[in-house]
């Protein structure tokens, strides 16, 4: 029903896009209103808040919206089952690339190339590393030069 949904205003505070930016996906495909009313006023589900806050976040990492159009394109071609790629999936912007996180797996989403470097286990050996490389340093030590400094000149 078109009254359950979301207005324009309403989508803009909730989301934080811009009137501009909501007015140029909706015209170019980008993110479509699930609904209008009869006088032709669009009307976001809930859904469609998601897919535009998606796109938002892209966008704000650096992502182009050209690059986001190839990405809904190259993952609606792997994924076929997926409908709606900015809601149903979990999208990541490293730099200018995409990642795609879809049961348990990781790959870029234009080329679909899987990503199999498992940035957590990277981040947990590096802290292992530094944890061995940082001496062991005793409060006492510290503050040993500057006691003998002090002793020296009250002395």
């Amino acid at each position: 029903m078109a009254e359950a949904g979301f207005t324009n205003r309403q989508v803009i505070q909730i989301t934080g896009v811009t009137t501009r930016q909501l007015v140029y996906w909706r015209r170019t495909g980008l993110v479509v209103p699930s609904d209008t009313t009869p006088g032709g006023h669009a009307r976001y589900g809930f859904r469609d808040l998601i897919a535009l806050k998606t796109a938002k976040r892209l966008i704000d990492a650096g992502v182009s919206v050209q690059r986001i159009r190839k990405a809904i394109a190259s993952l609606v071609r792997f994924l076929p089952q997926v409908e709606r790629p900015l809601t149903e999936l979990s999208l990541v912007a490293t730099g200018d690339v995409v990642l795609v996180f879809h049961q348990g797996m990781a790959f870029e989403a234009l080329s679909g190339q899987e990503w199999i470097l498992q940035v957590a286990d990277v981040q947990r050996e590096a802290e292992r590393v530094r944890a061995r490389e940082t001496p062991d340093v005793v409060q006492g030590h510290l503050f040993a030069p500057w006691e003998e400094t002090a002793v020296r000149k009250t002395g």
